[in-house]
């Protein structure tokens, strides 16, 4: 019940007694307000909530083998409690469109400066909250459980697929998670868990890094390891660009591969790789939508056409919103043939057994940060790098030597600049080089192990190890041209 503003400055007594009689009324039931407040439903509250998708695809060919890599989405629900199980309670449909209406997505369809590949839906009477967990349900590759999508461009091959650059089509094989749910944590919800207020509009912006999700087996078979992160974001917020240019040529590099890293301090306070892109014809890269108020740091590798490395340039303090503007890459010196390369084994053992995991492998150098101290930085892998394996029983033929009887190993290989990195400090909006440091060129690997189709969960004790080892247990140093065989790192205790 309300009185118009009006009416309460003609009848201010009036109008206040119908009031006390309401609100003794109706305090049950809702809220009376009088001089033109406002006033809440007789139902629950709600707000609505927009739902994006976005994917950089930094190994789109020529970048890797992949030209298409197609996801049937049939579901994206959120879930209050932190703890909440494939089969609690409580999961709110974010996109209710998807459950009649499943979209198949091509996560590569979107060229690397745009902002957003498709929009999933939208739910206008979501229940107020602070959201702890978001998951995405695929349609099945056999199309049971429900509807499937209006167009299937995976033919025979499911509903789930990958295309090779030479055309041929590959079933995209998922685990049971992938029905119940891939999930985004809260560690992967950047800027903390989502809260819904009353009447509030949320734009929420889900990040499928495909490039970081498909593990080809040892058998030559294609399988999804979903590695998915979230964010609220501003629509208006531009994002991160600039543009990267040959400092030898003040042009865009000729005929080659720039790879761009936008990374972010982990709980270990080294750089993690948030998002990655590659650069369009011009060298420019932009990375939108991004969380407001966040900072980041920005790493870029590149060769040219001719098979000559570029120093990494990281450009570090880098707040949304920001135009970087041009960052240059120096040529190695003296036109070193080729990229560093770096190989080394991951075993997974469980007890007496041998384990299966999924290992994330990333390069890291140091870097001087203003003030003192230093930064481990994630280096971006040029093409060829393998540093998203699989270690079950099928991927042993790939090591070179297995230093753990009984463990299931795969080898890895990373390619990558030869020399240490360029650092500049963004700050007023401008970028201070301080040009890379000389002597030795040594990198630190780091291997991440996770569950085969756990949606990012760790497996192993501990589920990290790092080393800065070559196999003779010296410092990992790195020459170009060359191939250095890494330290092999041998995960226990995993599933």
């Amino acid at each position: 019940m309300r009185c118009r503003e009006s009416f309460a400055r003609k009848n201010a007594k009036l109008c206040a007694s119908v009031l006390a009689l309401a609100a003794a009324t109706l305090a049950a039931v809702g809220v009376v307000s009088c001089g033109g407040g406002s006033n809440s439903s007789m139902g629950p509250q709600t707000a609505s909530i927009n739902v994006t998708l976005t994917d950089p695809p930094s190994c789109k060919f020529p970048l890797g083998a992949f030209e298409h890599v197609y996801v049937s989405i049939r579901s994206v629900q959120a879930h209050t409690s932190a703890t909440a199980n494939d089969n609690s309670a409580g999961w709110q449909e974010l996109a209710p469109q998807l459950n009649s209406a499943p979209m198949q997505i091509d996560l590569f369809a979107a060229a690397s400066n745009t902002c957003l590949l498709t929009q999933l839906g939208s739910n206008t009477a979501l229940p107020l909250g602070t959201y702890q967990q978001i998951r995405l349900l695929l349609v099945p590759n056999d199309g049971s459980g429900g509807a499937t999508p209006s167009t299937n461009a995976c033919g025979s091959n499911g509903f789930n697929c990958v295309v090779l650059h030479d055309g041929t089509v590959s079933e995209l094989q998922l685990s049971s998670q992938a029905n119940t749910g891939l999930k985004i944590p809260p560690g992967q919800i950047a800027g903390g868990p989502i809260t819904v207020s009353a009447g509030q509009d949320v734009d929420l912006n889900i990040d499928f890094n495909a490039c970081a999700s498909i593990v080809q087996e040892g058998n030559g078979a294609y399988r999804l390891k979903p590695v998915l992160t979230a964010e609220q974001v501003s629509t208006n917020q531009t994002g991160i660009s600039g543009t990267i240019l040959d400092a030898a040529t003040n042009a865009p590099v000729a005929g080659g591969t720039v790879l761009v890293a936008l990374e972010r301090k982990d709980s270990t306070g080294a750089d993690a790789v948030f998002l990655q892109t590659a650069v369009d014809s011009s060298g420019m890269f932009n990375f939108c939508p991004l969380p407001a108020g966040a900072t980041f740091d920005i790493v870029a590798t590149a060769s040219n056409g001719a098979g000559v490395a570029y120093n990494a340039t990281v450009v570090l303090n880098v707040p949304g919103g920001s135009n970087v503007g041009n960052i240059p890459l120096q040529p190695e010196a003296g036109g070193a043939t080729g990229p560093a390369t770096l190989k080394g084994n991951v075993t997974a053992a469980n007890g007496g057994s041998a384990g299966t995991i999924d290992a994330a492998v990333t390069a890291q150098q140091a870097v001087t940060v203003s003030g003192g101290g230093t930064l481990m930085v994630a280096i971006p892998g040029l093409p060829g790098s393998t540093s998203n394996i699989s270690v079950d029983s099928t991927s042993s033929s790939t090591c070179s030597s297995i230093g753990v009887s009984g463990a299931n190993c795969a080898g890895y290989t990373l390619l990558l600049p030869a020399s240490n990195p360029e650092v500049g400090t963004f700050s007023g909006g401008t970028v201070t080089y301080t040009p890379p440091a000389g002597g030795n060129v040594a990198y630190t690997v780091q291997v991440d192990a996770f569950a085969p189709g756990g949606g990012g969960t760790t497996t192993c004790s501990p589920s990290r190890q790092t080393t800065n080892l070559n196999s003779t247990s010296a410092p990992l140093v790195v020459t170009a041209g060359t191939t250095t065989q890494v330290q092999e790192l041998d995960f226990t205790g995993c599933s």
